[in-house]
């Protein structure tokens, strides 16, 4: 109940934020319509029966907390226009991938397929190769290569 209210917290904050730093009136309607469905997978992929591991379970919760902050966090990229904001959601994509991908490791499972940090507000090619890779429940990490080099 902890992870699920800090998670709600969390993207309670982050959407506030946006709203008070908006650069004028615009149809916000598409945000919070996927920030709900974010949040709504999120929560449902965190109600987990108990398995009897301790470890296992942890992670069965956690993995799709984590997963669901870079959902918000990714629809804030595409509809989001402050750049300290940006910024921080594409440092919440990164880290979140990074310790789904610990977790994953720490449990004897592999990490999961590497993916394009989303980092392109809305139309963008990384947006869209972000938003297919999160559908279906596949975990990522972030991938430090860059195709401009």
């Amino acid at each position: 109940m902890f992870f699920a209210r800090a998670a709600a917290a969390a993207g309670v904050i982050l959407i506030w934020a946006a709203s008070m730093c908006s650069a004028g009136p615009a149809d916000e309607s598409p945000f919070y319509a996927e920030n709900d469905a974010a949040m709504n997978r999120m929560m449902d992929a965190m109600a987990v029966k108990p398995a009897g591991d301790i470890d296992r379970d942890f992670t069965a919760m956690m993995i799709p907390h984590h997963q669901g902050a870079i959902d918000m966090a990714v629809a804030y990229l595409r509809y989001g226009r402050n750049e300290q904001l940006r910024r921080i959601a594409q440092e919440i994509i990164v880290e979140q991938r990074q310790e789904i991908d610990a977790m994953r490791l720490a449990t004897g499972l592999p990490p999961a397929p590497a993916a394009a940090a989303p980092t392109q507000p809305a139309g963008g090619m990384a947006m869209q190769g972000a938003k297919d890779s999160t559908m279906g429940g596949a975990m990522h990490h972030h991938d430090h290569t860059q195709k401009d080099h």
